[in-house]
């Protein structure tokens, strides 16, 4: 049984992870508020610096599952602290970008850190904390994220409106320092002494960025064809990855883990989950836009949402370190399609209220569903499998945003994007969240099979 950390450097090692993980968010996102600003000074097309945007979240993708298997090999500690150090410099480099290529490359390595410290950060959830209270850790955790995200806007525009735009970057580099300096708190579990598989990891970084980066192409660029053939491609090579990782011990990607019934259906709970919530917040602003909010009135109106989010994920962490993830994962969604539902049938001329409320509902059902979601999946793992789990939650989560961005740009081109529409494809996609959730109940998926068990054990004793 994990004990976690002894206090006081319990705290510190949260402080750390904590410090770490709001840095990379906000800097991740930030620069959508640059972006028209960047353009200006850089001189180059809006639709080209929106790369600036993509080519990190493509980045990021493409590394988490490589980086957790890398981790797993040179030490959690050491692969969060490297990630650190690298986004830290290349946060510094962006200060200096004269140009977009240049920038876009800096934006490549800024992914390629964040990737490093995201890829393991679960893992060494589950080190710090102590096993009971392992949902109470992920449930700060995703507070951490969601308010990271919803400040990254608001921090943009107040730094933008006192000095110039490289210091959205740089802004950030004292409080990046700061968690490096809280990192030498970390716990430090031993490596294992396997092989990590390169041609596995390059493999999967083509297979997750062909696929993305076909798709967004289809959407953006004018070559349906050369999109579509792009996709083939990256499916192509991932049925032939796929095949490969079945043989392996260590597989890159975590078959091994899918292949549990339990933690295949939160998967797809939570790739579902994330593409209804992505959906959702990126339609309303269009659709509040057509009913004549302001846009500082749109902010406002989606305000409830994170700010929900922040009272009810921890109390959700804390629940489930009592209560059958199944059973609040379906309580989270069963207010989630109501809130949606009711945000597809809203009045056609709503006040600031009328839309508040009911985004503080859908806030609050995502928000006990998602602690949960990830604290079965990661607590469920064996635990040498915990940074492959822990990046398979973090690939899942950027994956089902970047599908949800995709399909509201979709929805938005067929002219159906900024109406009802969204809510209710978001209110379809919950119900597929809230089922996995529930079916996960049921005795035969919920309890692992003897022989399983009887590995596990065996496993332990032998680490021991």
């Amino acid at each position: 049984m994990n004990d976690g950390l002894p206090m006081p450097r319990r705290l510190l090692a949260i402080g750390a992870l904590c410090c770490g993980t709001a840095l990379i968010i906000i800097d991740g996102a930030v620069a959508t508020v640059a972006l028209p600003t960047i353009a200006r000074d850089l001189h180059v097309g809006q639709s080209a610096v929106v790369a600036v945007v993509t080519v990190y979240q493509l980045t990021l993708v493409m590394l988490l599952l490589p980086f957790a298997g890398l981790g797993d090999r040179i030490g959690l500690k050491r692969m969060y602290q490297l990630g650190q150090l690298v986004f830290t410099v290349a946060t510094i480099l962006c200060f200096f970008a004269k140009s977009l290529p240049f920038l876009l490359v800096v934006r490549v390595m800024q992914a390629a850190g964040a990737a490093a410290a995201l890829s393991v950060s679960s893992a060494l959830i589950r080190q710090v904390y102590p096993a009971k209270q392992l949902g109470r850790g992920l449930g700060i955790n995703s507070v951490i994220v969601s308010s990271a995200a919803a400040a990254a806007p608001t921090i943009g525009g107040l730094v933008l409106g006192i000095a110039p735009w490289p210091w959205v970057f740089a802004s950030a580099v004292p409080f990046a320092i700061l968690s490096l300096f809280l990192g030498r708190s970390l716990p430090a579990p031993k490596p294992r002494d396997t092989r990590f598989d390169v041609l596995g990891a390059v493999m999967c970084a083509a297979m997750f960025g062909l696929v993305i980066g076909g798709l967004e192409s289809a959407v953006h660029g004018d070559s349906p064809v050369v999109s579509a053939a792009i996709v083939l491609v990256g499916a192509a090579i991932g049925v032939f990855f796929v095949r490969r990782e079945k043989h392996e011990s260590d597989p890159i990607l975590p078959i091994d883990l899918l292949a549990r019934p339990v933690l295949a259906l939160s998967v797809v709970g939570a790739y579902t989950a994330f593409i209804a919530s992505m959906t959702l917040l990126l339609s309303t602003p269009f659709r509040l836009a057509q009913m004549g909010f302001s846009p500082a009135q749109i902010g406002a109106a989606i305000a409830p949402w994170p700010l929900t989010n922040m009272i009810v994920a921890p109390l959700a962490g804390w629940l489930s370190d009592r209560i059958p993830a199944g059973i609040l994962g379906g309580i989270g969604m069963a207010i989630s399609i109501t809130a949606l539902l009711l945000l597809g049938f809203m009045p056609g001329d709503p006040s600031y209220f009328d839309v508040a409320w009911r985004m503080a509902l859908c806030g609050s059902g995502f928000g006990t569903f998602l602690p949960p979601n990830a604290r079965l999946i990661i607590g469920s793992a064996p635990r040498e499998r915990a940074a492959a789990a822990g990046g398979l939650v973090s690939t899942v989560r950027l994956v089902g945003q970047t599908t949800g961005a995709t399909l509201v740009a979709a929805l938005l081109a067929m002219n159906i994007g900024a109406g009802k529409v969204p809510a209710l494809v978001a209110a379809g996609l919950a119900l597929v969240a809230g089922l996995c959730s529930l079916a996960r109940l049921r005795p035969s998926i919920r309890n692992p099979p003897k022989d399983e068990i009887e590995e596990q054990v065996s496993t332990l004793k032998q680490a021991r």
